[in-house]
């Protein structure tokens, strides 16, 4: 028996595959309804937290965030010893951290998790999931929360699996903005989008193009400029952001993008490579 708390659409897509795969699954959900669906699939309806947690050694969270966590799992305390729980709700490397410690200091081993893809995608080839944690409690439940999608771990630091899901949600979320932006900067000119889509694929397609030489070149603290130095490409983004005002639209995102290259130069790395910026950027972290 596994145990899942929290039925939101990640959660409800989890449960299913779970049954799916043969497993019987306890729930439990503040908005009871929400169960409604996933019991008459085949799960159980728990009355209470502490009921849910009590029902299985695996207890598997997908919540808004860590805070929910504590108020759920507060209502079941006297429950928890001996139990897994695997939190696989968003949150900040921090508070996983502080939420490790609460799970352990009432007799729980704790794992974190971070589900790369959308619901819909759950259990499908598509799908991976961040672990971090204990190395022994992840390899007991391993093949169990491999069904949800592959399960890639990361290390004993608790705090790995939400360092590396908020990191790759930096790119996403920031990469949907950048393409709001241009969109907003190409129909400013009665553009149709469907005449700039095929053009911002090949663009967001090529940008694996230089992931693996920028990383070299963080890792080495190396910034050789000799194709794109930070005072052309500084050039570049304030003419993104020139072009922006005159259309109209809104100048944070260029804006901040161009303080960047503004502080780098101002830093000396003019005519180093704009893989420069990394220093700037970390800089905030000392």
């Amino acid at each position: 028996m596994i145990t899942l708390i929290g039925l939101g659409p990640m959660g409800q897509a989890m449960v299913r595959v779970l049954l799916e795969n043969g497993h019987g699954v306890t729930v439990w959900n503040r908005t009871a309804a929400r169960a409604d669906g996933v019991v008459a699939a085949g799960a159980v309806r728990a009355g209470t937290p502490a009921d849910a947690v009590a029902a299985s050694e695996l207890v598997l969270l997908s919540l808004t965030d860590y805070a929910a966590m504590y108020d759920i799992l507060g209502k079941a305390e006297e429950a928890l010893a001996g139990k897994v729980i695997v939190n696989l709700s968003s949150d900040t490397p921090e508070k996983t951290r502080e939420a490790a410690e609460w799970v352990e200091a009432r007799g729980a081993k704790f794992i974190a998790g971070g589900v790369m893809v959308p619901a819909e995608l759950v259990g499908k080839e598509e799908a991976y999931v961040f672990y971090s944690g204990p190395t022994d409690v992840f390899e007991k439940h391993r093949d169990t929360l491999a069904l949800i999608g592959r399960a890639d771990f990361l290390g004993e630091d608790v705090r790995l699996a939400q360092l590396f899901y908020q990191a790759q949600l930096d790119i996403f979320l920031n990469s949907l903005s950048v393409f709001m932006h241009a969109s907003a900067l190409v129909q400013s000119a009665g553009v149709p989008l469907e005449k700039f889509v095929p053009y911002a694929k090949d663009n967001f397609r090529m940008m694996d193009f230089y992931l693996e030489a920028a990383a070299e070149h963080i890792e080495k603290g190396d910034h050789p400029g000799d194709d794109a130095d930070v005072t052309m490409m500084g050039a570049t983004a304030d003419h993104i952001v020139q072009a922006s005002r005159d259309a109209g639209i809104d100048v944070a995102l260029p804006e901040a993008v161009k303080s960047h290259y503004d502080r780098a130069i101002a830093a000396g790395h003019g005519r180093s490579s704009w893989t420069s910026l990394f220093e700037i950027i970390k800089a905030d972290r000392k």
